[in-house]
C-alpha cells in the first residue's frame, strides 16, 4: 500500500470507500462536509477524488449554500462563471434550475472554452425529481489508456478549438426558456481557446482526453476530417465501461476532477423541477504531452459578472 493511502485510510477508513464502477467513481459515508473539516480529511478527500475522478456523498442535507462555498473553498479558488451570476446571496454559486432553461444534457467538461478551466467542482442535489434526472461521468484517463498506440500517438499530437459558441441544435426540443438563457450568455462574453487534446494531468502525470460539446474542431483540420475525429474519440470517452451513473437523492454532493472527466446529466424527468447547485475551483493552464500550453484565441467579455448578487 502506498503512503498516499496508508494515508487516506488512516482517516476515512476503506470501509467506508465504495467503489461505484470499475474504472471510475466511489461514494464516501460516514463524513458530514462542512467547512470545518479538519485538513487531514480534506487531504484525504483530495486523494481519494484523484483515485476515483469523481466522489459522492449521500445525507449531506445540513449543508446550505453558505456552508457549500466553506466547504468548496477548502479545495481552491472559487472560479466565477464568466457568462452567469451567482446565486442571490452566495459568491460563487451557480444555481442550475431546469425550470429557467438551464440543460447540460451532452458530454462536457465544464467551461473547457477557457484557457484555464475548472479543476475540481462541487455539485449538491437541492431539488431532485422522484425519477430521472441521474448524472454520468466518464474517465477520460482510463479512455486514453484504451486507444490503440497509433490512436494514442495521434490524439498526443492534436489540438482542438473550444468555443462557447458551440451548436445549440445538439440539444432535442429546445424550448424557447433554453434558448434565452444560452443566447444571454453568449451575449455577455465570448471565447475561444486552443487546447491540448491530451492534457497530463498536473497531479497525477496521466494523459487525459480533452473534448466534449464545446469542441468547434481541430487545428489545421478540415471540419469533415475533424468530425470523424472526435466521434471515434469521443466514443472511446463515453464507452460504458469508462462510465459511472449517479442516482441522485437531495442533499447528495458529488466532487469531480474536471481535468479528468467528461459529464452529461439526463433529461428525461419531463415537467419535475430539478435544482443543482455548484462552486468551481480554480484551475490551471492545461498541457500538452510535447509541453505546449493552451492558448486563448477570442476573449471579449462585454458584461462582467456580479462578484456577488445580494438583491
Amino acid at each position: 500500500m502506498s503512503e498516499t493511502a496508508l494515508m487516506i485510510d488512516s482517516v476515512i477508513p476503506h470501509t467506508a470507500v465504495v467503489k461505484c464502477a470499475a474504472r471510475i467513481g466511489a461514494e464516501i459515508r460516514n463524513i458530514k462536509l462542512s467547512g470545518d473539516l479538519p485538513d487531514q480529511t480534506i487531504a484525504a478527500i483530495k486523494g481519494l477524488l484523484l483515485e476515483h475522478k469523481v466522489i459522492f456523498f449521500r445525507d449531506q442535507g445540513h449543508l446550505d449554500d453558505a456552508e457549500h462555498e466553506r466547504f468548496a473553498i477548502r479545495f481552491g479558488k472559487p472560479m466565477l462563471s464568466p457568462t452567469l451570476d451567482p446565486a442571490k446571496g452566495t459568491m460563487s454559486i451557480l444555481d442550475i434550475d431546469s425550470a429557467r432553461g438551464f440543460r447540460t444534457d451532452a458530454w462536457h467538461i465544464d467551461f473547457a472554452y477557457l484557457d484555464a478551466y475548472p479543476k475540481i467542482l462541487v455539485l449538491r442535489g437541492a431539488v431532485i425529481p422522484a425519477v430521472g434526472g441521474d448524472t454520468v461521468w466518464s474517465n477520460t484517463a482510463a479512455a486514453y489508456l484504451d486507444l490503440p498506440a497509433p490512436l494514442q500517438r495521434l490524439a498526443d499530437d492534436l489540438w482542438a478549438v473550444h468555443s462557447n459558441a458551440y451548436d445549440f441544435a445538439v440539444f432535442a426540443r429546445p424550448t424557447e426558456a433554453e434558448k434565452k438563457v444560452y443566447d444571454e450568455a453568449l451575449s455577455r462574453a465570448s471565447f475561444e481557446t486552443e487546447h491540448p487534446v491530451v492534457r497530463v494531468h498536473p497531479e497525477t502525470g496521466e494523459r487525459t482526453l480533452v473534448l466534449g460539446l464545446y469542441v468547434k474542431g481541430f487545428v489545421d483540420l478540415p471540419k469533415y476530417d475533424g468530425q470523424k475525429l472526435f466521434d471515434l474519440f469521443e466514443s472511446h470517452i463515453t464507452a460504458p465501461e469508462n462510465t459511472v451513473r449517479w442516482n441522485w437523492k437531495q442533499g447528495d454532493v458529488a466532487i469531480w476532477d474536471n481535468r479528468a472527466t467528461m459529464h452529461y446529466a439526463v433529461r428525461d424527468y419531463g415537467d419535475q423541477p430539478r435544482v443543482v447547485r455548484r462552486v468551481a475551483i480554480d484551475g490551471e493552464v492545461p498541457v500538452g504531452v510535447d509541453g505546449g500550453r493552451s492558448v486563448v484565441r477570442i476573449k471579449i467579455i462585454e458584461q462582467p459578472p456580479a462578484a456577488s448578487s445580494t438583491s
